[in-house]
């Protein structure tokens, strides 16, 4: 039996690590996806292997479910109908099964996302032998939600095989979940963007299970209908970062300078809550549109100092900024910075100024 699931990637319009410190932040679904293909072998097969294929960086890892179960007895059964976060003694447990496949040094970055693979497959499914196959459209640790969208399709693929969950498969093959599973879906995943990058804000995990735009603070959740057109540039610089490790620099800086720094989480809060106003609000002329495409380019731009205030930008960041500066279109990263990828808002009337 083979099942399929997929989630979007996402960029952050405002508000990216002030959210993990309790600002708003708005976020977007892109038409980017990370696919994950689940199949079991059949009885006859005599199959005692749990294999992980990520396809598009051509790394495969296969794991004796015996050797799995040996070293991750306390998982598995019962399955927890509320997910409980992975403790640092499964972490290090599971580590040495995924050190004993010898990812290439160059490759080392995954790691994590393999640790959150197994953790993820033995809480929900058990000790089952099957071949999982990733595949994605989306660049890896460039700010696009790669790791969440990852931690949503296996996390689908997953809760499919339970009888508890609920299921719409006329969509073209894909798996469709009920507004009540998405809640339980993204509780799981957002446990395994916990393993990868250790103190996520649940943003990423939270527009790839739900899509569409978003608002989002403290874990509520608030769906934006846009009532303009949002047309952005997606530039990535190709520059690769840790987002783990610019997320602890923030909380770093913060405890070093808290008053500076409540105050510029403040601030982004202000431009995430009138960004989203601006795209709600109705739109009944040209000048009106007009008007909200300039708010929106300035809400960026202001978000983005904010941003360098928080030390995340980089250099490669910066060039992108002056040269779409020279335009006269506003841009500002998205995701952890330090690298990545920025966006930049296209209206129409900064595209007619720069031509």
């Amino acid at each position: 039996m083979e099942v399929k699931a997929r989630a979007p990637g996402k960029i952050i319009i405002a508000g990216e690590h002030a959210v993990v410190h309790g600002s708003t932040a708005v976020a977007a679904c892109i038409d980017l996806c990370t696919s994950v293909s689940l199949r079991f072998p059949s009885d006859s097969d005599n199959n005692d292997t749990l294999k992980l294929h990520f396809k598009d960086v051509a790394l495969e890892f296969s794991w004796s479910v015996g050797k799995v179960k040996e070293t991750l007895s306390h998982l598995g059964s019962p399955f927890p109908s509320t997910p409980t976060s992975c403790s640092v003694e499964t972490i290090k447990c599971i580590a040495v099964l995924v050190e004993e496949q010898n990812i290439p040094e160059a490759k080392i970055g995954l790691a994590s996302g393999v640790i959150a693979f197994l953790w993820l497959y033995t809480s929900i499914l058990g000790f089952k032998p099957a071949t999982v196959v990733v595949t994605s459209d989306l660049p890896i640790g460039a700010g696009l939600g790669s790791s969440a969208a990852f931690c949503v399709s296996l996390t689908a693929a997953l809760l499919s095989f339970l009888d508890s969950v609920s299921l719409d498969t006329n969509h073209q093959g894909w798996l469709t979940f009920g507004e009540s599973d998405l809640d339980l879906l993204n509780k799981w995943a957002f446990e395994g963007e916990k393993i990868i990058h250790g103190k996520p804000s649940g943003l990423d995990n939270t527009v790839s299970t739900y899509g569409n735009i978003i608002k989002f603070r403290s874990g509520k959740l608030t769906r934006i209908k846009s009532n303009m057109p949002l047309k952005m540039l997606i530039t990535n610089t190709k520059v690769s970062r840790n987002t783990k490790a610019l997320v602890a620099g923030v909380s770093e800086r913060t405890l070093r300078h808290p008053d500076a720094m409540s105050s510029v989480f403040n601030a982004v809060d202000s431009i995430s809550k009138e960004l989203a106003t601006v795209i709600e609000s109705p739109t009944p002329d040209d000048l009106s549109l007009t008007e909200k495409e300039g708010k929106l380019e300035e809400l960026i731009e202001m978000n983005q100092g904010l941003l360098q205030c928080m030390g995340v930008s980089h250099a490669s960041i910066e060039t992108v900024l002056r040269t779409t500066l020279k335009y006269k279109l506003a841009s500002k990263l998205t995701g952890a910075g330090g690298g990545g990828c920025v966006l930049t808002v296209t209206a129409n009337t900064a595209i007619s100024n720069s031509s």
